[in-house]
């Protein structure tokens, strides 16, 4: 029985294990191995560092006890850390720190011995720092003072993981996020103070409009009161002329006759004039053209009066 077990594990050994992992049989079995271009091997000589493996091959003569611990990329590396923190004004906020980092070539043993996660490593170096900066800030100026918060995590990550092999090309805060409903509150003040200076600005408008209308009415008023002034004037003018000369041409007449004449045929053609439009909203009283002589003397009287006083 025990030389059946002894068969089978011979069978699988000699079978199975070269289909499944061809090139560590042959790397074993020949005593090389292989690093890719910007990789780097650990060697250790029976379980202890005895050199770091540049890319190329290698002889491990595994017979003689050296053997590869395994492989460090120096590639750069990117890790995303989200944190949530609270502002000077009491605003909870999740920045968002990308960190690109890669581990150093001379200093590869202590990149691959020293840290067994590195990604938590700096994460907790990233909280650290954004936690000390952040509360010290009010929320608007966590925004604006955003490069100098990434400045202070470069800083102190750079100090702390360069002990252990390891280099921080860069870092950046590639967001900021509010609480949904602080957002929705910034917005809102945002819109009510752009509303404001709307209103400011067209009640200046609506102002100027109102104060170009008044003195368009002022300027329009005094100029119709110098064209009914120049009207009356050559009203008076004409009436004098025709005065003298009816005078001069019917012997026998008087101003007073004349003046009545001119004053019923101004009335004949009022009369006409409203009669002729069909839209007049003019109101009549019961008179007569004898009437006209009472105005006249009327008008005569109060002419007389004023030049009397």
């Amino acid at each position: 029985m025990v030389n059946f077990y002894s068969s089978c594990a011979m069978l699988v050994s000699s079978h199975f294990i070269p289909i499944l992992f061809p090139d560590l049989i042959m790397g074993q079995a020949l005593g090389c191995i292989v690093v890719d271009q910007s990789t780097v091997a650990v060697k250790e000589h029976f379980g202890k560092f005895d050199n770091v493996l540049q890319p190329g091959c290698h002889c491990l003569p595994w017979c003689l006890g050296y053997q590869m611990a395994g492989k460090l990329s120096l590639r750069v590396n990117q890790l995303d850390v989200r944190c949530e923190t609270k502002t000077k004004d009491n605003v909870f906020v999740n920045v968002v720190a990308s960190i690109q980092y890669r581990a150093l070539s001379e200093k590869a043993a202590d990149a691959f011995y020293k840290l067994s996660n590195t990604k938590q490593q700096i994460q907790a170096y990233v909280f650290d720092v954004i936690r000390a900066s952040v509360p010290k800030l009010l929320l608007d100026d966590v925004f604006v003072q955003k490069n100098d918060i990434a400045k202070g995590v470069e800083e102190e990550l750079e100090k702390a993981m360069s002990g252990y092999g390891f280099e921080i090309v860069q870092t950046l805060i590639v967001d900021i996020e509010p609480d949904q409903h602080v957002k929705r509150s910034m917005n809102e003040i945002n819109a009510a103070a752009r509303m404001r200076v709307a209103a400011n600005e067209k009640a200046e408008a609506e102002k100027i409009l109102q104060i170009k209308r008044a003195e368009g009415e002022a300027e329009s008023k005094y100029l119709s009161g110098l064209g009914i002034a120049r009207q009356r004037q050559a009203i008076v003018d004409g009436l004098r002329d025709s005065v003298l000369a009816f005078s001069e041409n019917v012997p026998g007449t008087s101003a007073k006759d004349v003046m009545d004449m001119v004053l019923v045929t101004q009335y004949f053609d009022t009369m006409k004039d409203i009669g002729a439009s069909s839209k007049s909203s003019a109101v009549f009283i019961p008179h007569g053209p004898g009437a006209v002589k009472d105005i006249a003397d009327q008008i005569r009287d109060g002419l007389l009066q004023a030049q009397g006083v």
